[in-house]
């Protein structure tokens, strides 16, 4: 059995929304079906453009009579931003809650898939755990209360503050991050594995971005995709992926040889891509039904 580590997520913070229009407010802007949502089950969901442009990626959490968005600091304040502008008449609150919550992960770094199905969820004494609904290979979240307790989670044998090993297994594993390879007004969900990684639910009701987003997956219209390559060198997010003399893709994520890459479909099975004098290998994981 495969050591289990646990690392501090201290880009991660909380968003609350309460409130007694809460579900039907939420359920009208974001990707995924609210109503999926209880104290045993959390989401991974979105908030996009109506053009159907990513602006926030995060989970939604039941906690007590809070529903907890778990996303990344730095975009809490325009995702409060965004959701109040649709807020109207609807009873709900949204206020940061990230001084009060703190947020880890625990995983294990050799790829090994946690038991039980993507999404679920336990109350705490303190807070509230769930295995990651993009992929059980990316362990399991927790989210307690600062003055809670500070002990390991169960099971887990290592405290570890260094990143590295969590995003070399998420990279490994395909899965992009937020504000790394997820661009704010640029990103489509679709092209970066979104509905493949449970964050859109095509049977819903109407939310921002709907149209576009059904229609890319009913006509066939996703054109790229975010795919693992592999590499030796040094590369740097940004770079230009190239198919002779022609761009064909982006770097973003990068970590010791592997890195994520948005790159056109017709050219990964073609002949050799390269991105600043490098070659780069794509990979299609095993998720991907491209």
């Amino acid at each position: 059995m495969s050591t289990k580590i646990q690392i501090p997520l201290d880009r991660r913070g909380i968003v609350s929304v309460t409130g007694e229009d809460t579900r039907e407010f939420l359920q009208g802007l974001i990707t995924n079906d609210i109503e999926k949502v209880s104290e045993t089950q959390t989401i991974y969901a979105a908030l996009l453009t109506p053009q159907g442009k990513l602006l926030h990626d995060f989970f939604i959490v039941k906690y007590k009579n809070l529903f907890l968005l778990e996303c990344e600091n730095a975009g809490i304040p325009n995702l409060i931003s965004r959701l109040s502008t649709y807020r109207l008449r609807a009873n709900v609150n949204i206020t940061d809650e990230t001084n009060k919550f703190a947020v880890s992960a625990s995983f294990k770094p050799d790829g090994e898939e946690l038991s039980g199905k993507v999404g679920s969820t336990a109350i705490l004494s303190d807070g509230v755990s769930f295995i990651d609904p993009r992929h059980k290979a990316l362990g399991k979240r927790t989210i307690r209360l600062i003055d809670g307790n500070k002990s390991l989670e169960a099971g887990v044998t290592v405290l570890n503050k260094n990143l590295e090993a969590y995003e070399t297994l998420r990279i490994m594993l395909g899965v992009p991050d937020s504000f790394i390879d997820l661009v704010p007004e640029k990103s489509m969900p679709l092209e970066v594995g979104f509905d493949e990684l449970n964050g859109v639910d095509f049977e819903k009701g109407c939310y921002v971005g709907q149209e576009v987003t059904a229609r890319m997956k009913h006509r066939n219209l996703v054109r790229r995709r975010m795919f693992p390559i592999e590499f030796d060198g040094a590369l740097s997010p940004g770079a230009a992926v190239k198919r002779g003399e022609i761009d064909v893709g982006t770097i973003y994520s990068v970590m010791s040889g592997r890195g994520l890459a948005l790159l056109r479909l017709e050219a990964v099975t073609k002949d050799r891509l390269w991105a600043d004098g490098i070659q780069i290998k794509p990979r299609k994981p095993g998720w991907m039904t491209v």
